[in-house]
């Protein structure tokens, strides 16, 4: 049984209104601009909602947590911003990787056709980890917690499918050298009436809820921050 569903996902940015522009038209979501300078995007389910939050920080390294779509062409995300940072092929590479407009990575794969209208169709989310091992270690746990299924390639890499109302095709954890030195700029968020059992798990409490929010912010096992929401909300 499930201890926890997914909820949405959130993107940190300098200018919320920039990068919200940018997801809603490539995803094919409606961009409400909140007078805090925070923006909201929304599709026809609310796991779909993609909340983009105003931070004083700029993007310093490479995400450890990113985005794969699905496109027929890479231009229209060419003309709504994106730039090419590596193209297909190069080092036998199978998508194109793409910055958003603050340098938000995500990759893109080609196919012949995608089942949507807009740009660009949610293909996986794809968390960075240590090793082969952890990939492992993470999908597992991951999988446990959301009551889902772990899959893997038989070469160290380990994914998790079947989770309850997530957009994505896949969750993705990918063995990578760099090790994790700043707060993730995209993280999740969950729905979970046992936050004491996700720490017991492994979880560590950042901020507890208090004046201002009404969430517990936590860090999975590998430190990748999430927020987890009473059922209630």
């Amino acid at each position: 049984m499930a201890l926890a569903r997914w909820k949405d996902l959130c993107i940190d940015a300098a200018d919320a209104a920039v990068v919200g522009r940018f997801w809603a038209d490539a995803l094919g979501l409606e961009l409400t601009v909140d007078d805090d300078g925070d923006a909201v995007l929304r599709g026809a389910r609310p796991e779909e909602t993609i909340w983009i939050n105003a931070v004083p920080e700029p993007t310093t390294s490479k995400n450890r947590v990113h985005l794969d779509v699905d496109v027929t062409s890479l231009d229209p995300l060419l003309d709504l911003g994106a730039t090419v940072l590596r193209p297909e092929g190069d080092g036998g590479i199978r998508w194109t990787l793409l910055a958003d407009p603050e340098g938000n990575e995500l990759c893109a794969f080609l196919r012949d056709e995608i089942d949507t209208d807009a740009p660009a169709r949610r293909y996986a989310m794809v968390v960075d980890c240590a090793s082969s091992q952890a990939s492992q270690a993470e999908a597992t746990w991951w999988a446990d917690v959301l009551g889902a299924t772990v899959n893997d390639d038989g070469r160290g890499f380990w994914w998790v499918e079947g989770i309850d109302g997530f957009p994505f095709d896949s969750w993705d954890l990918v063995p990578v050298p760099e090790p994790k030195t700043v707060k993730n700029r995209i993280h999740w968020d969950l729905v979970c009436d046992d936050v004491p059992a996700l720490v017991a798990r492994g979880c560590t409490v950042l901020r507890a809820p208090d004046g201002d929010i009404s969430w517990h912010v936590l860090a999975d096992p590998a430190g990748n921050e999430l927020c987890a929401f009473p059922s209630a909300e």
